[in-house]
């Protein structure tokens, strides 16, 4: 018979689905996310001098110029604010990514909030990631970067390069860690399950292990592919298994575990334990390069990546890492023909093929989220010493800079002191300026906090 009328027989039938059908497979916790149907925010951000009496307000004599770029930091950060329009889908006011585009992005609004906190008595700069539960699809899929104009989403779901890094459930659990919101956490709970198991269906191999691309680690040109099979930089997965995306799929598991812990629905989460427990091994049995003591990509033959690059130290936070490794992985940090540069921390191995003196964007820049990362979970193994002396490297480098120029860079030159990429970036580079006033709150060691804050005190 002509396939063409078999096909009409059937579909006279009623045997086939509508194509509409076939896009609204439901992960049940999106049922449960009230950020969809919420009613939209339309008030006007603050200016900073309409607010700046409810932000901290660091004290540093002997600094003066960490204490004004700290402010201009702060000036930046509010012009960045933003109403939302009416047509967007949009539900609260929101800070950009400081970017030319003017989109919002995933990862660099959870770095954001890591900073924001401090000032939310002044402007809810957590809400800015309700735009992206608002946004979420019945099945869970959060787009990674989505216009405030239309509210659409940048990229078709199943690209490689559409989401990702799995990051927003540390931000919501340094939230609540920090303000004990109860009533948020409930909220968030479900768009990031939703979120961790849509990741687990689309963005796993057979294995169990995990893949991205470089935009969809955030990392965009890192040299990570295998050379010689025609994959693409940043767009392409290279059928690798992605250290990075396989640690932070670990570490918002064990964050969603937490969180289900404090609201009482370790039922929900059965399958995330399971898979927890699975990767944490996985990445210990065959992600592990013994020769370079360093957890790395590892390829389709299952062969095991030389490259060395930050995203590995997301072990840190993934809480996977064996103690009798521990010294052998944090070596590299102190290393300099490694990561131990003039400004620390470079987002590749100084070593590597691929790396770039100057910076080379995420060939061997120093980027303020990623170097936070690695502060943050230094801090959680408790390697005080080693991220004090990282953390005030960067302090010093970034006001340096201020010093200098008058502002703030996108990312930094890992070998001299100097402001690589766009200006005025905050942003997420606003982090070790604006982590400052968490000396409100803490001390170390009887010296101003305010010398080691990024990363270090909470």
């Amino acid at each position: 018979m002509n396939p063409t009328r078999l096909f009409s027989i059937i579909a006279s039938l009623g045997l086939l689905l509508p194509c509409s059908a076939l896009h609204t497979l439901s992960e049940p916790m999106t049922k449960e996310n009230t950020f969809i149907k919420a009613t939209p925010n339309l008030s006007t951000p603050p200016t900073l001098q309409q607010v700046k009496s409810q932000i901290p307000v660091p004290q540093w004599p002997a600094r003066p110029e960490a204490i004004s770029s700290y402010w201009k930091a702060w000036e930046i950060a509010f012009s960045n604010l933003h109403s939302i329009d009416k047509g967007s889908g949009f539900i609260e006011p929101y800070i950009d990514a400081g970017l030319i585009n003017g989109n919002i992005f995933m990862w660099d609004t959870a770095f954001v909030a890591m900073y924001g906190k401090y000032a939310s008595g002044a402007f809810s700069f957590q809400a800015s990631l309700d735009n992206f539960y608002a946004k979420q699809h019945s099945d869970g899929f959060i787009c990674r970067e989505i216009s405030p104009k239309d509210g659409s989403d940048d990229f078709e779901k199943y690209n490689p390069s559409s989401t990702g890094p799995n990051i927003m459930a540390w931000a919501e659990w340094d939230y609540y860690q920090f303000t004990n919101d109860r009533e948020r956490l409930q909220r968030v709970f479900p768009p990031l399950v939703a979120y961790y198991r849509w990741l687990r269906t689309n963005r796993s191999w057979q294995d169990g292990s995990y893949f991205l691309s470089g935009w969809g680690c955030g990392m965009d040109n890192q040299p990570r592919l295998p050379k010689g099979k025609g994959y693409h930089v940043a767009y392409s997965h290279g059928f690798m298994s992605w250290i990075d995306a396989t640690l932070q799929q670990i570490m918002s598991g064990r964050i969603l575990l937490n969180m289900a812990k404090e609201l009482g629905r370790e039922t929900d989460l059965a399958d995330i334990q399971e898979e927890v427990d699975y990767l944490t091994q996985f990445v210990n049995d065959k992600m592990w390069n013994e020769k370079t003591h360093f957890y790395s990509d590892k390829f389709r033959d299952g062969t095991i990546s030389q490259v060395q690059t930050i995203g590995a130290y997301w072990a840190l936070l993934a809480g996977v890492v064996p103690q009798e490794r521990m010294n052998s992985f944090l070596a590299a940090l102190d290393d300099p023909q490694k990561f131990n540069r003039p400004h620390r921390i470079p987002t590749l191995a100084a070593d590597d093929p691929g790396y770039d003196k100057n910076g080379g964007y995420w060939r061997g820049s120093v980027w303020a989220p990623t170097t936070y990362m690695v502060l943050r979970g230094l801090r959680a193994i408790g390697h005080r010493d080693l991220a004090y002396s990282i953390a005030l490297n960067h302090f010093n480098s970034v006001t340096k800079v201020f010093r200098d120029t008058g502002t703030f860079f996108e990312n930094y030159c890992p070998e001299k002191i100097e402001g690589r990429s766009r200006k005025n970036h905050v942003g997420w580079s606003g982090l070790p300026l604006l982590r400052c006033c968490s000396n409100t709150y803490s001390a170390y060691n009887q010296i101003s906090v305010t010398t080691l804050s990024f990363g270090i005190s909470a």
